[in-house]
């Protein structure tokens, strides 16, 4: 019931700040809603004597709710870029509206970001930096300092710095919103049965996952230590270098970077950038993370990216990021690239191979289908091409297909969508696909090259002799629990029949007979795979 009482409390705060920007019940919207909902929305609209008039807030409902969410502070701006990751949910234009959510609040106190350093790495600020700035950048989880470490044998000057600090008592702030929102998708889930297809309960949770390691930036400095080993020999992309020893759970100390922000269009022209290089810079290094590692920053927007003197890319800020499988990542290469051929129907059979679209479907139907989110798209300027309605004619294409949820895909395809806008910032007649080709292109040819088949079908010969080589194992266990089981009794005093338990045995037996066969076939399938990828 205290559960209860304080998430009702907190939501409903919400609620009324939401309603004061018309967010909690869109325009819109309001004609697919149920008239008792809306006889609601009156008292979210009250304003008390203390409280400030509403400022007059123009644009879509997205962009009234983006507002809203900013307005209410941390967790409900993660929120917001979370359900921006989720237009299978909310759908692609309000997704679209809310990648746009700004990430700034007020910054914290030079005393309160002193006592952090000092409790996290265990020494005073002035001991570990020679000087050390008033907050730069102030987002909703941490805050960003300039400093100069002390010198040290390997740098008699001291080392420019990036200090990234978490807010005083964020971890409480999100674990009582969070705690709230988790009660009201059990409530939903439990209250109104056609929205359990949504799966509200699941979605807070993989919010509340994702928030959980942005509480650790230990872990934010793991990713970009790996995306750094990943691209330290990439030309025209780079990531800062981390100070292990300057960081700790809420602490992360990296290189500072000397450069112009990706969002300064006019200070890169004027520094003498070639903008059409950016565009296609940017689009081919997230693709190239993606099909090449499996590993990708997943929040490229402009505030997140510098350009170096030299003109290569930095980017920062690695809270969020996203991992595709193997698999994955030749589906989303053959897809890309049939869209791009126009081979549909290759498009079309990639989905079912996947198992993206039930076999039960028409694959000459959802190539059909396809053609009509494609062709559109071809002969006409970057300019009149939007990536968001394409995205939208898609995720209806598939909704008619019925098409599971790919949580992965999903995070790559918002991504995407963002590193174009990105692009087109940077070249506003970019065009995504022509960009797009060479690197598809290239790890195509690559993955179907006889010496990579060989290396995969080793990789998958290992994994199956580990298999077989426990087999023994596994059997002998086997055969002593059928065994032990004549003897068990169980807590109604039952006892299992022995004839039931020798039975067991012995085809425990039989099936250890069969081991070494299975072990020669497996051989030799291996060696007719082995052959098959040398021909």
């Amino acid at each position: 019931m205290l559960r209860a009482l304080r998430s009702i409390g907190r939501l409903t705060r919400a609620a009324r700040i939401l309603g004061r920007y018309d967010a909690l019940m869109p325009l819109e919207l309001r004609g697919e809603m149920p008239a008792a909902l809306l006889a609601l929305l009156p008292l979210a609209k009250i304003r008390f004597p203390w409280e400030a008039p509403p400022q007059e807030i123009a644009g879509s409902a997205g962009e009234r709710l983006a507002t809203a969410l900013a307005a209410l502070g941390p967790s409900y701006i993660k929120l917001g870029q979370f359900l921006a990751t989720r237009p299978d949910i909310i759908g692609a234009e309000l997704a679209q509206d809310l990648t746009s959510l700004q990430d700034k609040l007020p910054p914290f106190s030079m005393a309160e970001a002193r006592a952090i350093i000092e409790e996290g790495i265990g020494k005073p600020v002035e001991a570990l930096f020679s000087s050390f700035s008033e907050p730069i950048a102030a987002a909703s989880i941490a805050q960003v300092h300039r400093a100069r470490t002390r010198p040290d044998g390997e740098n008699a000057e001291g080392r420019d710095v990036a200090v990234k600090v978490l807010r005083p008592g964020i971890e409480m702030r999100f674990a009582a919103d969070l705690d709230s929102f988790f009660w009201a998708a059990e409530t939903v889930e439990r209250l109104y049965a056609p929205a359990r297809r949504l799966r509200p309960v699941e979605i807070v949770q993989t919010l509340a996952d994702s928030v959980k390691l942005e509480m650790d930036l230990r872990l934010e400095a793991a990713a970009m230590s790996e995306m750094a080993e990943n691209t330290a020999k990439d030309e025209g992309f780079r990531v800062p270098q981390i100070d292990w020893e300057l960081t700790a759970k809420r602490v992360m100390t990296m290189e500072w970077v000397e450069g112009i922000a990706a969002s300064d269009r006019a200070a890169l022209v004027a520094a003498g950038h070639d903008m059409k290089r950016l565009g296609r810079q940017v689009i081919q290094s997230f693709l190239t993370h993606a099909l090449r590692d499996g590993f990708f920053h997943a929040d490229m927007h402009q505030g997140n990216l510098f350009v170096g003197a030299e003109g290569g890319i930095v980017a920062v800020d690695f809270g969020i990021m996203g991992r595709i499988g193997p698999n994955e990542r030749r589906f989303l290469a053959e897809i890309l690239y049939g869209f791009i051929t126009r081979d549909y129907t290759r498009v079309a059979e990639i989905h079912f191979e996947a198992g993206y679209v039930p076999s039960s479907k028409s694959i000459h139907a959802f190539a059909q289908a396809l053609r009509s989110v494609g062709e559109p798209i071809f002969g006409r300027s970057a300019r009149e091409v939007s990536m968001g309605k394409l995205l939208s004619q898609l995720f209806q294409v598939t909704e008619q297909f019925d098409m599971k949820t790919r949580p992965e895909l999903i995070l790559l395809q918002k991504t995407m969508v963002v590193v174009e806008g990105v692009a087109r910032h940077f070249d506003p007649d970019h065009n995504i696909w022509e960009s797009a080709e060479p690197v598809l292109k290239a790890w195509m040819i690559e993955r179907m090259a006889p010496e990579t088949r060989i290396e995969e079908a080793a990789a998958g010969a290992l994994q199956l002799g580990r298999m077989m080589s426990h087999l023994p194992e596994v059997l002998d266990r086997a055969e002593r629990t059928a065994r032990l089981l004549a003897e068990s009794v169980d807590e109604d005093g039952v006892r299992i029949h022995p004839s039931s338990a020798d039975a067991i045995a012995r085809a425990q037996d039989r099936q250890r007979g069969y081991a070494t066969p299975l072990l020669w076939l497996a051989v030799g399938a291996l060696a007719a795979l082995l052959i098959a990828n040398l021909i």
